[in-house]
């Protein structure tokens, strides 16, 4: 039996607190045991990849702190209480269950009066079917053309997993003959950002994929129409070039104005949902069933990995309590991602919103005030690029920001060039390498502007290549992290109030109303 308890109650935590600034980082960096930190501080994690945090503040000492921690705060308990079905968002009295997607991990979930996992399953074979249809012509547009480009209309959760996912096997598709049809993304109400796209695609060889699990989101349903308009300009009938990912009691389930229907239910939010239909759709489409269904196994892996309650062989917990030791010891207010491989452009958009939005909170679970910090800020771009902008604040700003790099040994094309004795991907990895102990180790100058006073915390995630596989081991390293986070905080991770508000008072300013500020600026804006 699981018991929730705030952070501040937790005798571990009370001990925890008196390892603040254990480790002088430098020291440990740079001393006679510095080769041997980065040999032992590794884990491996799922799909080839490793956990490296040696360049973390933590020693034996602060790991032993932190797996008591986790012991107390019972994280694998509550893990487990997750997958077997049980209601973890409390807020919406929901189960959470994202992993069923891509495998069972504990006893049967029954809701509903179906099996899940079946359920999610069968969504799975009907979206291959459809994919494969279209990819061998027999769906095509009335012309009898084969569709060529697969747009997705969504916003969140529906929007910047998938097109993260997207971006990032891209290439690799293209090297490896699996690219079936360029996809697109239409996420923003601004119209601009539907214009640009369909002004790129030619819109009577495109398949729509409207993602909206109410069936009632503004933002999608007025960019639906801003697309069927563009349809029908062009002599289209839109219900022979759109689909529908949506749940069984939304009005678009068993509408005539779509090609097909695939549902998700309730029990996977937005931002947890690139291994539901909601991903599956576009990326089945794009790059072929097989290839989503081998990002879906490097989750799985993942997901096996985090049951383990040994926290140093368990790559997503111990992530996610030296990120506690990081925000709620050492008071560290942000994180910042920073993946080296330009394939990941997008991927520390998605984790910025998987965090934020689940962790974003100042509540417990039973709607009481804490006392101590949730989640941290997320921010990051891929290097090198981002070493020639934000790098400067973070080598020698007042606030150390925790980083998390990732990189990969090998690039995705397969071929590369030597340019001063050296190929691109050589030099690539060597910046990694030597950004990770700079941050470290710093550099001292009698010149204090040049000086680098180091200690700036950092992990890295590195592999061999960025495949389908290690792709979802990365998803679900990061799920998995922020889950085991909210534990820790006693807060739900699952539900999003915060991003309501906004949307309320929209409507109202749509519908005329208005008074007080809100009616200054409507009139400001001329609405």
């Amino acid at each position: 039996m699981v018991s929730w308890n705030n952070l501040d109650t937790l005798t571990s935590f009370k001990e925890l607190t008196e390892l603040k600034d254990r480790v002088n980082l430098v020291e440990a960096m740079t001393g006679e045991n510095g080769a041997d930190r980065v040999n032992r501080y590794s884990v491996p994690m799922g799909s080839g990849l490793v956990y490296n945090y040696a360049a973390k503040q933590v020693d034996d000492k602060v790991l032993e702190a932190l797996a008591a921690l986790a012991e107390e705060a019972q994280l694998a308990e509550k893990y487990e209480a997750l997958y077997n079905g049980e209601v973890i968002n409390t807020g919406e009295k929901r189960l959470v269950l994202h992993q069923l997607c891509r495998g069972q991990l504990g006893s049967p979930v029954v809701a509903d009066g179906v099996d899940k996992r079946d359920f999610y399953v069968g969504e799975q074979k009907k979206i291959a079917d459809f994919a494969n249809k279209v990819h061998a012509g027999e769906i095509t547009n009335a012309a009898g053309e084969k569709f060529t480009t697969v747009v997705q209309i969504g916003i969140g959760g529906s929007d910047l997993g998938p097109r993260a996912l997207y971006i990032a096997l891209e290439n690799w598709a293209k090297v490896n003959n699996t690219l079936k049809m360029e996809a697109k993304f239409i996420s923003n109400v601004d119209p601009d950002d539907a214009a640009a796209v369909l002004n790129s695609i030619d819109v009577s060889r495109s398949i729509f994929v409207l993602v909206s699990k109410s069936g009632t989101t503004l933002e999608t349903l007025t960019n639906e129409s801003f697309v069927k308009d563009a349809l029908q300009k062009a002599g289209l009938d839109p219900s022979r070039h759109m689909i529908a990912v949506t749940s069984e009691t939304s009005p678009l389930a068993k509408s005539s104005d779509y090609l097909a229907a695939f549902f998700m239910d309730d029990y996977i939010g937005g931002r947890y949902s690139s291994s539901s239909g909601v991903g599956g759709a576009i990326l089945s489409l794009a790059f072929g069933p097989d290839v989503f269904a081998r990002i879906l196994a490097g989750a799985a892996e993942e997901d096996k990995l985090a049951v383990n309650k040994d926290m140093l062989k368990n790559p997503a917990m111990l992530d996610a309590m030296i990120g506690i030791y990081e925000r709620n010891v050492q008071g560290y207010p942000c994180t910042a991602v920073l993946p080296y491989s330009q394939a990941l452009s997008r991927f520390p958009a998605h984790l910025q919103q998987l965090d934020m939005e689940s962790n974003g909170k100042s509540v417990n679970r039973y709607g009481e005030p804490v006392n101590y910090p949730t989640g941290p800020i997320i921010f990051g771009e891929p290097g090198t690029n981002g070493q020639h902008s934000f790098y400067q604040l973070l080598h020698q700003g007042t606030d150390i920001v925790p980083l998390q790099f990732i990189g990969f040994r090998n690039s995705q094309i397969g071929t590369d060039v030597v340019i001063q004795d050296s190929t691109s991907q050589q030099k690539l990895c060597a910046n990694v390498a030597a950004q990770i102990v700079a941050f470290a180790c710093g550099k001292k100058d009698e010149n204090s502007n040049k000086s680098f006073a180091g200690g700036r915390p950092s992990s890295i995630i590195i592999g061999d290549q960025l495949t389908p596989e290690s792709l979802g081991s990365l998803l679900a390293h990061f799920e998995n992290k922020v889950m085991f986070q909210g534990f820790v905080w006693n807060i739900n991770s699952f539900d999003q109030e915060g991003v309501q508000l906004g949307k309320v008072l929209a409507k109202r300013v749509l519908a005329h109303e208005t008074d007080g500020a809100l009616k200054v600026f409507s009139d400001l804006l001329n609405i």
